[in-house]
């Protein structure tokens, strides 16, 4: 135990995106806290949030019509009471970022300018031009140093939660967290008395993806090993567009561009969008994505065309200037040309199962943001939602961890970490194979459209993986790349489990085997005791 370093806090809030830092900002006043950051701390997928953050601030607008629109989106899957406390506290969560320096886009009257997306009735999306979580995460970040209480540490990975298993007890309780320090090398412990996930979700799972590199699933994974439930893990979004250039780096174009008048085009030109939706190019997410793959597929055709070039120039200028900057350097001048696009795998709709105030089914164990599920989403989310997620359950977690940290006692001596037994690898080829391997087959076959015969090659390779996984983190020391793929793994055989439940399709979930809807909806929830944990 002296050999290693060892932190102590009253809370521990492993992610650094706007769940992870609200959640900071909402308890330093109360709390000694300590944030680890995977990457730098613009790496996380709130900094590359384009569109907004949804809230009612017209007054033409009403709370009751974002939950109409939030259920409709969700097909028959939210959890009323998830959406309800959600939409009922976005106004205020708002507010608090605009009080700490947000600067949202308004219009000449100083009023908030509000976008409109899909699935939305009314225009309600708050925004800053087209990179809304630029400027949320930089202020929240710029807060986060200022603090005294708080702590933030970089270039770590979490390797596990230290829970009752660890200390032999019998009731499930959280105690803390094993890291990977990467700048040492070093695996750390850091004990708290609460913990919190704010990770994010695991679009690295598939081949294509808008998401980050460090969105691997982590906090999912972490949670499921240390007896959480999970619940709705085959609901994977894929944003519809994604551009489609070899330097682009999975680029996201965002909703707000079809909201604001661009439409989808065959690559001869034609429209598409109308012949499979009312709402066209404003149909919700899922049916976009998979009209887009349906017309790629039936064509053979590498990518789909978004068309903003009918607008004004300055109209694109001011409105997404970073996209139309971003498009110009890879020489498309998106106001005389269409956009190539492709789906990309965007958002995890499901996640670690938590009640309305973030707990999960681990004692002193939170999760927030992409990597909960709150019933929120339901089957399908709705744009500009899930930034709102993060600041609406932050803030409640907080108001519960507040009450109770001052009589929660500090966590006993923890276990040191035994790496005694393990060795530095000769064979990372293994863990890029692998990493390869495992992202083709599920963009093949758990990908837009599924079928019973390709969920289980996928869960037959999965389980090939798993084996040839749990032999390399048994006899090698931990390393970014092996904690990562280890918790991908994990993650995908929740989602093709879960996907094996839903005898239907439902909002984002699309198998060709079961096309209809069944009459009663209900959320797939996975628990350890009855899964082989991997």
């Amino acid at each position: 135990m002296e050999q290693m370093a060892h932190y102590q806090c009253d809370v521990l809030i492993i992610g650094s995106g706007a769940a992870g830092l609200t959640l900071a900002l909402q308890l330093a006043d109360h709390a000694n806290v300590i944030v680890l950051s995977k990457g730098p701390l613009t790496e996380g997928s709130t900094y590359y949030a384009q569109g907004g953050i949804a809230a009612v601030f017209d007054e033409n607008d009403s709370i009751e019509s974002h939950i109409e629109d939030t259920l409709i989106a969700g097909a028959g899957l939210c959890e009323q009471q998830a959406v309800e406390f959600t939409t009922r506290h976005a106004k205020e969560s708002l507010q608090w970022l605009i009080d700490i320096g947000v600067g949202f886009d308004r219009v000449d009257d100083g009023q908030f300018h509000l976008n409109q997306e899909g699935g939305h009735s009314h225009r309600r999306i708050l925004h800053a031009a087209d990179a809304t979580g630029r400027a949320v995460q930089t202020t929240l970040v710029e807060q986060a140093r200022l603090h005294p209480n708080i702590t933030i540490v970089e270039r770590v990975n979490a390797i596990d939660l230290i829970t009752h298993k660890h200390l032999g007890g019998d009731s499930p309780q959280c105690f803390g967290a094993y890291i990977l320090n990467r700048v040492t090398q070093r695996v750390e412990t850091v004990a708290a008395k609460f913990v919190a996930l704010c990770t994010g979700g695991a679009s690295k799972v598939y081949q294509y993806t808008s998401n980050p590199d460090v969105a691997s699933g982590d906090g999912i994974a972490m949670a499921w090993r240390a007896g959480c439930r999970v619940a709705n893990m085959e609901f994977n979004q894929f944003h519809p567009t994604c551009l489609f250039h070899p330097n682009a780096q999975s680029f996201l174009l965002t909703e707000a561009l079809r909201g604001e008048g661009a439409v989808l085009r065959r690559p001869d030109g034609s429209r598409f969008m109308p012949d499979f939706h009312p709402s066209a190019e404003l149909a919700p997410r899922d049916v976009v994505a998979r009209a887009i793959d349906f017309e790629m597929k039936r064509l053979g055709a590498d990518c789909i065309y978004l068309d903003i070039s009918h607008k004004p120039k300055s109209f694109i200028q001011a409105h997404f200037p970073n996209i139309y900057e971003k498009c110009l350097s890879l020489g498309i001048d998106i106001s005389q040309q269409p956009m190539p696009v492709v789906p990309a795998a965007h958002y995890t709709c499901g996640g670690v199962k938590t009640d309305l105030h973030a707990r999960t089914d681990v004692t002193n164990l939170y999760a927030i943001g992409e990597v909960a599920y709150t019933g929120l989403h339901g089957a399908n989310r709705m744009a500009s939602n899930s930034l709102l997620e993060c600041l609406v359950f932050a803030r409640s977690a907080a108001q519960d961890i507040i009450a109770k940290v001052a009589s929660c006692p500090a966590p006993t001596e923890l276990p040191a970490w035994d790496e005694s037994q393990v060795s530095n690898s000769d064979e990372e080829v293994i863990i890029q194979h692998n990493w390869h391997e495992l992202r083709l087959f599920m963009w093949d076959y758990v990908g837009i459209v599924r079928t019973d015969k390709r969920l289980q090659r996928a869960l037959r390779r999965i389980e090939l993986l798993q084996q040839e996984i749990h032999e390399y983190y048994s006899n090698f020391k931990v390393s970014n790349n092996l904690l990562e793929l280890r918790n991908l793994v994990q993650v995908a055989e929740l989602i093709v489990r879960s996907a094996m439940t839903r005898h239907e399709s439902r909002g984002l979930h699309y198998n060709l085997d079961y096309p209809e809807l069944l009459p009663e909806a209900l959320p797939s929830i996975l628990t350890p005791t009855q899964q082989k944990s991997g």
